[in-house]
């Protein structure tokens, strides 16, 4: 018997998804779960499941923040686990895991099993049920990847980034202690602490900050302080009044737009000084 992943239900919104009542199955690492990976979702019925081959690669929606992205239950799956098996007992463990599967949905480029030896066409001679396989999907003439929407946020083009994903970007950290320099001689900022996920491109950016799930308008730093320790940091200044004891523990930051590129400046006031531009921006565009 196959066990490789440890739950045989999945608790959602809905209440709790048993996986013997799973009928349809998407199949796919599905990290950013974005507009690609959402055709595949929609071939999904009722009692349709993802099932996640988790890897090292996930950045831009790590671990169970997919599932901010879909109304459907997620099953992980990690890669080293299932790597090693055949064609073959690659369906014996789906058809065990969920014994009233009747279709499977995957991606033009799915493979699986030993050395990813194994496409489309094996899984539709030995799967017994429906297989549908999704076309490449695109956007304004790009072909919509993972890899590609990571490549447009280490370039800091949030734009491209947002468009393709179909949801603005967003990380998630914890508050931690500063310099200290904000409040004193600049503006208050937040110093967020980030793991796990993709963070953009060292630039100013118009973006959202979530606390305790209400959301503030803010504008965010990323990158080296060039005018002061030259350490690099995650720091947002919400644009709005709110409780400044509210920001302690865990935040999560919004990308909407680049403002533009970090910089090193001459003096505090000429850095203070374009802080405030920043921040005129910010509520111009909000508004």
């Amino acid at each position: 018997m196959f066990w490789y992943y440890t739950e045989l239900f999945y608790k959602s919104k809905k209440g709790i998804i048993i996986k013997s009542e799973i009928t349809s199955i998407a199949i796919g690492g599905f990290d950013g779960m974005h507009l690609a990976h959402q055709q595949l979702f929609k071939k999904l019925d009722t009692k349709g499941g993802i099932v996640v081959i988790q890897t090292g690669y996930a950045n831009l929606s790590p671990y169970t923040n997919r599932a901010e992205h879909t109304i459907y239950p997620l099953f992980y799956y990690p890669l080293d686990n299932i790597k090693h098996l055949s064609a073959q007992e690659f369906i014996s463990l789906l058809n065990e895991e969920f014994p009233n599967l009747q279709k499977i949905v995957v991606g033009y480029d799915f493979h699986f099993g030993h050395k990813a030896a194994y496409d489309t066409n094996d899984l539709k001679t030995l799967f017994k049920g429906e297989v549908i396989v999704v076309d490449e999907y695109s956007l304004d003439n790009t072909s919509i990847h993972s890899r590609v929407i990571r490549a447009s946020l280490r370039e800091g083009d949030i734009d491209k980034a947002n468009r393709l994903l179909g949801y603005n970007y967003k990380i998630k950290g914890h508050h931690i202690k500063g310099q200290g320099l904000g409040k004193k001689q600049f503006v208050p900022t937040i110093n967020i602490h980030i793991e796990d996920f993709l963070i953009p491109a060292e630039a100013i950016y118009i973006t959202k900050t979530i606390i305790n799930k209400k959301e503030y308008k803010s504008v965010t730093f990323i990158g080296h302080r060039a005018t002061t320790d030259g350490k690099f940091a995650v720091e947002t200044h919400i644009v709005q009044s709110y409780d400044e004891d509210e920001f302690l523990g865990n935040l999560e930051v919004v990308f909407y737009k680049k403002i533009r590129a970090n910089k090193k400046y001459d003096s505090f006031e000429e850095l203070k000084e374009q802080i405030l531009k920043d921040i005129a921006y910010s509520k111009e565009y909000f508004i």
